[in-house]
């Protein structure tokens, strides 16, 4: 599969919003959304893929073999969870399988967007620094990081109730280091305080956005 930039007619803005887990990029994407952005989710894609009957599965069980479906007939993501963040090798196994898959439906989504005339197109790309794949495929205008304190993106994750502490450490440990997140920013949205003033943080962003989209021209190259 081709990664090289397509160029867009539609000059929409193209923003990468990227942040460890527990910083709350999917609540900032969400308000995105409903204020009009067409958002491109990496992490649903990747869900859809090794759900029952997903493109990736085949290629996963003859990587991981048949011990890595579940009873249900998608990919059993608790058991590769603790398989790859115990094994780096592993790790680069499963995203050498999902990453290509993901950019290329995430282009596909890109431009059903993009026929419709957004202003804003949000790529909601958790791995943005880890993974090169869909930097190189959509290459964004901007780079947008949500960000907290560690012992934030720890408490919000436990709230959720579905991972272990050491569980929830483990997947900090293997994303990018925070500083190394907001090295590559052009825009940082901090959350430090509540859902609202989240919201207000986006609100104010998302006007700057909407203005900056009008000029947005791609490289003719």
């Amino acid at each position: 599969m081709s990664t090289a930039p397509r160029p867009q007619s539609n000059p929409a803005l193209r923003v990468a919003i990227t942040g460890g887990i527990g910083s709350g990029k999917s609540t900032a994407a969400a308000e995105f959304a409903r204020r009009g952005a067409g958002v491109v989710d990496a992490d649903a894609i990747s869900r859809e893929l090794t759900a029952p009957g997903g493109a990736a599965l085949p290629d996963v069980v003859r990587t991981f073999g048949p011990g890595a479906i579940g009873a249900d007939g998608a990919m059993d993501r608790a058991r590769m969870r603790a398989r790859v963040f115990a094994d780096a090798d592993e790790r680069r196994r499963l995203e050498a399988i999902l990453h290509p898959w993901i950019a290329r439906i995430a282009t596909a989504r890109a431009d059903e967007f993009l026929s419709r005339g957004v202003a804003v197109l949000l790529f909601d790309i958790p791995l943005l620094v880890e993974s090169g794949i869909l930097r190189a495929t959509l290459p964004p205008h901007r780079t947008l990081v949500v960000d907290c304190p560690v012992h934030r993106q720890i408490e919000r994750t436990l709230a959720r109730g579905t991972l272990h502490r050491g569980e929830v450490e483990a997947i900090i440990g293997t994303q990018a280091p925070r500083l190394q997140r907001l090295a590559v920013a052009d825009d940082i949205l901090v959350n430090d305080g509540t859902v609202a003033d989240l919201h207000a943080r986006v609100g104010c962003l998302w006007d700057a956005y909407v203005a900056s989209a009008s000029g947005v021209r791609d490289d003719p190259a």
